[in-house]
């Protein structure tokens, strides 16, 4: 028993490590609202986290002073591999995807969108599974033109080929060979109206058995029996020959597009292996429309690679580009001095600490030196030195605290200082000794005042 154990916790420790090596291939996302956007834009950002599940940030918190280069020094140790970022301007709602670290950025205009909680709210019968953003949704690309157009101009670009392989990058690749049906819960589609002009959709996926009545696979996937009272036989209950609890009169929806053969058995009552079963969708939210105009080839700086509205010359491109290389020589030039600048500083720390280390080793060999002298008198003449040849003593004087204020004497005869009663005896003392008056009251003061006037 103890080898089968030991060999049961190998190979879930082998599992582990090889989960942990698909978590590491695949890509994450970073999701997130950029300035000033509003309440509905907010939660249209939450609602693509909730689309990118499992691999991306759903908590991720936006402060009004983030920049994006905090994102990007955050993204590396992380492994985010792309970014997914809304605006909002005058003009509308734009939504960019970009590739970390070097790009390229795609800029698209959402023309119109739909909140998951609208399209939930539209849906008759809304069905989710139990641990549907457990696992990454299957991508579908619809109508994309990936083929290169033949044109004379070597640096034109396929905006079509490279958002469609910008979009593949986005989610994780899938094996056909090894993959497990039950974890394909959600469906992704990106469908191509028009040129540039891009349909967002996120779905439920659903998979039930067909090539039965429905009253028989009402009793299989429920798994409810229904009264049998009043009937013979249940031969009279699948022949529809009971009561109208379960009518034919509802159409069915599920035809030849739809219907497939299962390679493996999945999660439900009646999907078996090599069996038909129908996989219906059910949609999730959010909608978007969106309409790729510009693809840079940085992140969010760089050569703009394609653009709808603006078409530049060749003096114009080379006029950017140079423009671009004087920026990137001027910011090395700026790090080089900026390395040179600290290396200096660093260097007359180091002088400046030898320089205090010579002086005390100094200090210290000077005092050794007039401890020797006297000694040395010491011990030849057997007497201590006289105290003009000894070298003087410092004198160590007793520093005074701060808070510490000296004492002022105060003199007997002021009442300010002194006791009342002392004051009091020696003011008559001196009152009859000498010709001195006593001080007029405040009532004399006032009388004065008045003759005065």
């Amino acid at each position: 028993m103890g080898k089968k154990k030991g060999r049961a916790k190998k190979a879930s420790k082998l599992n582990n490590k090889l989960e942990d090596a698909e978590i590491n291939k695949a890509p994450h996302t970073f999701v997130f609202p950029r300035g000033h956007v509003g309440s509905n834009v907010q939660q249209l950002a939450m609602d693509m986290r909730r689309v990118m599940e499992p691999f991306t940030a759903s908590k991720l918190k936006v402060r009004k002073k983030n920049v994006l280069k905090d994102f990007v020094a955050v993204a590396g140790p992380l492994g985010v591999t792309h970014f997914i970022s809304f605006s909002k301007t005058t003009s509308g709602v734009n939504m960019r995807l970009a590739r970390l670290p070097k790009g390229p950025t795609l800029h698209f205009k959402v023309l119109k969108y739909s909140l998951s909680k609208d399209v939930v709210s539209s849906v008759k019968k809304p069905k989710t599974s139990q641990g549907q953003y457990r696992t990454a949704p299957l991508l579908v690309l619809n109508e994309f033109k990936t083929k290169d157009s033949k044109t004379t101009d070597i640096n034109s670009v396929n905006p079509q080929k490279l958002c469609a392989t910008m979009l593949q990058n986005m989610f994780p690749s899938i094996n056909i060979h090894k993959v497990n049906l039950n974890h394909v819960q959600r469906c992704v589609l990106f469908n191509n109206v028009e040129d540039n002009r891009i349909e967002f959709r996120h779905y439920n996926i659903a998979v039930k058995p067909i090539g039965m009545s429905r009253r028989m696979k009402k009793i299989v996937t429920q798994r409810n029996i229904p009264n049998l009272g009043k009937l013979a036989d249940i031969s009279d209950y699948l022949t529809n020959h009971g009561d109208g609890s379960a009518s034919e009169s509802e159409p069915e929806l599920d035809d030849q597009t739809n219907e497939v053969e299962l390679p493996q058995k999945m999660v439900g009552a009646g999907n078996m292996k090599s069996h038909q079963s129908a996989i219906r969708l059910t949609e999730l939210g959010p909608r978007l429309m969106l309409e790729l105009f510009k693809i840079e080839e940085g992140m969010h700086e760089g050569e703009v690679l394609f653009h709808s509205f603006i078409e530049k010359t060749e003096e114009e491109k080379k006029l950017l580009e140079k423009s671009r290389q004087k920026k990137k020589s001027d910011k090395e030039m700026r790090k080089k001095q900026q390395e040179m600048n600290i290396q200096r500083k660093e260097d007359e720390k180091k002088k400046n600490k030898e320089k205090s280390i010579a002086g005390m080793k100094r200090k210290l060999k000077d005092e050794e030196q007039e401890d020797d002298d006297v000694q040395y008198y010491r011990d030849e003449v057997g007497a201590e030195p006289d105290e003009d040849l000894a070298p003087p003593k410092k004198v160590f004087r007793k520093m005074r605290p701060k808070n510490d204020k000296p004492k002022i004497k105060t003199d007997k005869f002021k009442g300010a200082k002194g006791n009342s009663q002392n004051f009091k005896k020696n003011f008559k003392t001196l009152s009859k000794n000498t010709n001195v008056k006593k001080f007029p009251s405040k009532k004399v003061k006032v009388g004065m005042k008045r003759n005065r006037k």
